[in-house]
């Protein structure tokens, strides 16, 4: 029997999707090279969405964004494409998308403290900022509640901004070179992009698990988790991508026929693949150490937890949880306690409050710096899960000035 450690992420109302076979029409945002950082195509019933920004991991930038999200509302309300596929583009290196752009990011809040300032030490962050994580929340929810069949080949380095890319979609194919990770934590900032919403619906406390000390998932474990909803060998991918292309799934009945015959292709490959759902999930043998000391709902408790537990692995945890930012795991730790109980678009609201008081707090720039830039460990302020008070984790949850919450789009469900 296969393992699934997931409790159910909702998926979307089947609905029909009809289809047929066109010349493909392509589409890219500008770039500083030679090649585009993303390019929209349509081949046959499918709209195509890559990824190229090899250099830099694929990671995400607010071009990108702007380019993605109208043309995936445009495919949306085509009656000629059935289904939309997300991947790296060809030769464009190990990563699906390994997250956000965050060292740009973090350059603009910089010099956003600094113009106001004359100092650098100033509490505001730049517009990069605001519209980066306005427009990129407002696509995961798009992703999200999407009418027709998503599909992610998560093929490669997935982590942060790229998750937000795959998970919400209805279809997320891991392959051999997956590898998962949320380490936000590790650079003064939070699992965003949705993470308040898919993490806490895994299986017992693994979700908190794997926000708070940004372990990595790879591979097979990426499905046997339930992250992905499907499992394919790399090789496997282009023959896949024709198929989907070539609408040979596609039905006359209703909705529901289509979509149930979209998931037997997928399974078709699965069912091809090297995967042995008979091997266990790698953190099987921690689950109920995860349950005991992850189910705490402050992260004095968690640290309490870990300390009194003397075993090696209970103490390699703590030392991964003293590296991150003390402020990160309070509020991470909230983020996920509060998104199990709020819908996808409630937990994007959150997330965007968080994420504009990190803009504006010592850590986020001091972990990016140290991460990408200097190449040390980071000075965390305050220094200890202790020293972070219930009163400063309270502030980034509290409302933005109304004309500064994000708003979404309310017809969407």
């Amino acid at each position: 029997m296969a393992l699934c450690l997931l409790r159910k992420l909702p998926q979307l109302a089947a609905r029909q999707h009809p289809g047929c076979l066109l010349p493909a029409m392509f589409c890219s945002t500008s770039s500083a090279g030679n090649d585009p950082d993303i390019v929209l195509s349509r081949r046959g019933c499918a709209g195509v969405i890559e990824l190229n920004r090899p250099k830099a991991l694929n990671a995400l930038s607010l071009p990108m964004v702007r380019a993605m999200h109208p043309r995936l509302l445009d495919w949306e309300a085509d009656p000629e494409v059935a289904v939309v596929l997300i991947k790296p583009a060809p030769g464009s290196g190990k990563a699906f998308c390994a997250g956000g752009d965050i060292r740009a990011i973090a350059d603009d809040c910089v010099s956003a403290r600094s113009a106001e300032t004359g100092a650098g030490s100033g509490r505001a962050g730049g517009s990069l900022s605001r519209d980066f994580f306005r427009e990129e929340y407002a696509l995961n929810h798009a992703i999200g509640t999407y009418k027709k069949p998503y599909v992610a080949f998560i093929d490669g380095i997935t982590m942060g901004g790229g998750v937000g890319l795959s998970v919400h979609g209805d279809y997320r194919v891991a392959t051999e070179r997956t590898v998962f990770a949320m380490p936000e934590t590790n650079i003064g900032f939070f699992p965003d992009v949705g993470g308040g919403f898919f993490l806490p619906r895994l299986h017992a406390q693994i979700g908190v698990y794997l926000a708070l000390t940004g372990h990595r998932l790879s591979g097979e474990d990426v499905k046997k988790c339930g992250i992905a909803s499907h499992f394919v060998n790399s090789e496997q991918l282009a023959e896949l991508e024709e198929r989907l292309c070539g609408g040979e799934w596609l039905t006359k009945e209703d909705s529901f026929g289509t979509v149930s015959r979209l998931s037997e292709l997928l399974q078709q490959f699965e069912a091809c693949s090297s995967l042995d759902m008979r091997v266990p999930f790698s953190l099987n043998r921690h689950m109920a150490d995860i349950e005991r000391h992850f189910r705490h709902d402050t992260m004095p408790q968690v640290v309490a937890s870990l300390s009194s537990d003397p075993s090696s692995w209970a103490a390699a945890q703590l030392e991964t949880l003293r590296k991150m930012s003390p402020t990160s795991l309070r509020v991470t730790l909230r983020q996920l306690r509060l998104g199990m109980h709020l819908n996808l678009a409630g937990v994007l609201k959150m997330e965007y409050r968080i994420s504009q008081r990190f803009m504006t707090n010592h850590d986020f720039v001091e972990g990016v710096r140290a991460a990408l830039v200097e190449r040390r460990q980071p000075v965390w302020r305050p220094a200890s899960v202790e020293e972070v008070s219930d009163e400063a984790v309270d502030e980034y949850f509290a409302p933005l000035p109304p004309d500064r919450e994000l708003q979404l789009d309310t017809k969407r469900v």
